[in-house]
């Protein structure tokens, strides 16, 4: 199994004439996932890669059925583009756009709750499911199966580059994963940690979930409460990147919009301790992951039997 994605995901790309766009289709298909259409206002009739593409939203659910949408366009579009797609009865929702103003985000962000919608991002290189052969969003690159193999182990990561790091430390482990997902950058973003961590606590298949973080937000805390609450109750590996930021002026910006420290609300010395007090296994090196993977589901497999 997997979260968010799987065979019955029927994709749609929102801006999908653009060269980033195109470039994420060809890599796609190439990896096996169906993408069923396409919209780009102005383009209908036009095919990319082979994949129809429509004026409007309305016309690609009409004629496709597909319930989950890719967002590849311009920062000033991608609100319009957001709420279109939700208008149009879609639950799940991946916006890779960076630099969206951020009244657009927190009004984009406003309507996918009110209407229980499901947004990965903004600024995300998406999600992927390697038992399916699914992917959204430019997760992998052209190679994807150099990192992601199926397997039990869900991964989840700030950082869009990490994402794949961390889901091959996965595999150096001799493990694979049920889903990765990348939660973007930015310090408002639809889907947390937390929130994650709901989904593949109900997961059958994911035996483990690890984190890669970075500074800023509060998002570690968040799910280290969630843990104490007993909402996770699987094991939890996890990496808090940039120690060296709490010596740094406070409200430098570190890579991501969202990795800025301000007063106690995001610092790695305290997402440490959050997440410790939890019961996380929190490793000091990011590369120490691999054996405590092993060590934590060897216990757990010992324990079954």
């Amino acid at each position: 199994m997997a979260i968010l994605i799987d065979k019955n995901t029927r994709m749609v790309v929102q801006g999908i004439t653009g060269r980033e766009a195109s470039m994420i289709v060809s890599h796609t298909l190439s990896y096996g996932t169906k993408i069923y259409a396409g919209v780009t206002p102005g383009k209908g009739g036009q095919f990319v890669q082979g994949v129809p593409v429509y004026d409007t939203f309305a016309e690609a659910v009409r004629n496709h059925q597909v319930n989950a949408s890719l967002i590849v366009v311009p920062p000033a579009f991608t609100l319009d583009a957001v709420l279109e797609a939700i208008a149009n009865g879609i639950k799940l929702i991946v916006v890779t756009t960076e630099n969206i103003p951020q009244h657009d985000v927190v009004k984009l962000l406003y309507m996918a709750k009110k209407e229980k919608v499901t947004i990965i991002g903004p600024n995300t290189v998406g999600l992927i499911n390697p038992k399916d052969r699914i992917k959204m969003g430019s997760i992998g690159g052209d190679r994807p199966e150099r990192c992601f193999v199926p397997g039990n182990v869900g991964v989840i990561s700030r950082s869009g580059g990490m994402t794949a790091e961390t889901s091959w430390m996965v595999k150096r482990a001799g493990f694979g994963v049920s889903t990765s997902v990348g939660i973007g950058g930015d310090s408002l973003i639809g889907t947390t940690i937390k929130d994650l961590l709901a989904l593949f606590e109900q997961d059958d298949e994911t035996e483990a979930v690890v984190t890669y973080s970075e500074p800023g937000t509060s998002f570690e805390e968040d799910a280290a409460q969630f843990l104490k609450e007993g909402g996770f109750t699987k094991p939890l590996i996890s990496f808090i990147s940039g120690k060296f930021t709490e010596s740094m002026p406070e409200g430098t910006v570190f890579g991501h919009a969202g990795a800025m420290i301000s007063g106690n609300v995001g610092r790695p010395s305290l997402k440490v301790k959050a997440l410790r007090e939890a019961g996380t296994h929190v490793v000091e090196r990011f590369d120490d992951m691999i054996h405590v993977l092993q060590s934590v589901l060897d216990v757990k497999v010992g324990e079954a039997k």
